[in-house]
């Protein structure tokens, strides 16, 4: 066979896809993993603490699971996602046929633009800071991307899609809810797609996020506007891939038409556990006074060493600086034996800033500050 026969005639992956920035962390990972107290890894915002245990007890009592699960998703949990946004974020208007359970937010977000038919002579427009999925849903397509926070910026041309990020992965910048109308207006009047990541919504220290599907910022209508929101970091549901896309009934509809033909479907029991999640509020009051306590102590330790933390008003991050190049600032971490995400992994506006994860355990946490206020 012909060395340029098959999918690479047409390009590797590696060619058509950004390089995978952790990556670029080994060598950095390896110093600080040397510490003799081990390390302190603050690089992932990965949760850590138990699963709640009304999840669990949900998940165990749906084990018997022998049939197919339809992709559209039980009405059960499709309900209990309307009643969450209402009950806790003040969305209205919002039915279960505007619903549809994902396998995970990233799955959805990197597969997106395919799911929408986007390609070669479409535009995506993502935040200037922002997790680098958005910029890989759209090279995989072959679309071009542009990352900005100024849509404006764009001149006439019009994006098919438009990224959100609030609260922001990796800053916790929030957009206050007369800056989410404007970009509606913008979207609506040029019939750009308008898709909110918003799975910090839940994680927030010193303002109140509000959701894109919340008629204050929408006038009451969901029409262009898609929401995305995980339960990865709310309920310590990382493990179950339980995630969930709402809003326009019609772009809604499309991706299950789509989803169908894949086979992308989220498994029974968790569906019956994402459900579980949803209807109970304790566990979430709880998990974020725990990060609130990890939060003030780490903050107040990067201070105390020099650091500077901007926007980080929500989400599970310190976004931090020396006011140097983000290599060095995590290389002199590094050798404390703590590690941490380059604020470069997000786009040149994060040269400067470094990402702090607040989600290790209490003890690890402990460590870091004792490093840090040594």
């Amino acid at each position: 066979m012909s060395d340029t026969a098959g999918p690479g005639a047409r390009g590797t992956v590696s060619a058509r896809l950004p390089d995978f920035p952790w990556d670029a962390l080994t060598g950095h990972a390896a110093r600080a993993r040397a510490h003799p107290d081990g390390v302190v890894d603050l690089s992932i915002g990965t949760p850590v603490d138990p699963t709640p245990e009304v999840v669990r007890r949900a998940l165990a009592g749906a084990t018997d699971s022998p049939g197919y699960p339809t992709t559209v998703g039980l009405e059960r949990t499709r309900q209990a996602v309307v009643d969450w946004l209402a009950r806790r974020h003040g969305v209205s208007g919002l039915g279960t046929d505007q619903v549809l359970p994902s396998i995970g937010s990233k799955e959805l977000i990197g597969a997106l633009p395919l799911h929408l038919g986007l390609g070669a002579g479409h535009l995506i427009a993502y935040p200037a800071l922002a997790y680098p999925t958005y910029e890989v849903g759209a090279a995989l397509v072959g679309a071009r991307a542009v990352a900005t926070d100024s849509l404006t910026s764009l001149g006439p041309e019009t994006p098919a899609l438009v990224w959100l990020n609030s609260p922001s992965n990796p800053s916790g910048r929030v957009l206050p809810p007369e800056h989410l109308r404007k970009v509606v207006d913008w979207c609506r009047e040029r019939g750009a797609l308008l898709v909110s990541d918003e799975c910090y919504l839940e994680c927030a220290w010193e303002t109140t996020p509000v959701s894109v599907l919340h008629p204050d910022v929408n006038g009451g209508s969901l029409e262009g506007i898609l929401a995305v929101h995980s339960l990865s970091k709310r309920s310590n549901l990382a493990g179950y891939r339980a995630a969930f896309v709402a809003g326009d009934t019609a772009v809604v509809a499309e991706l299950l038409a789509v989803r169908k033909n894949l086979g992308l479907i989220m498994p029974g029991p968790v569906q019956v556990a994402m459900a579980a999640a949803l209807d109970d509020d304790d566990h979430v009051v709880a998990q974020h006074a725990v990060y609130a306590a990890r939060r003030a102590r780490l903050r107040e330790a990067l201070l105390h060493a020099g650091f500077r933390v901007d926007h980080s008003e929500a989400s599970l991050y310190l976004w931090s600086t020396r006011d140097e190049d983000c290599w060095d600032t995590v290389s002199w971490l590094a050798e404390r034996g703590i590690l941490v995400a380059p604020g470069a992994f997000y786009g040149v506006a994060g040269r400067q800033h470094v990402r702090v994860a607040f989600t290790a355990t209490d003890e690890r946490v402990d460590a870091a500050v004792e490093r840090l206020t040594r």
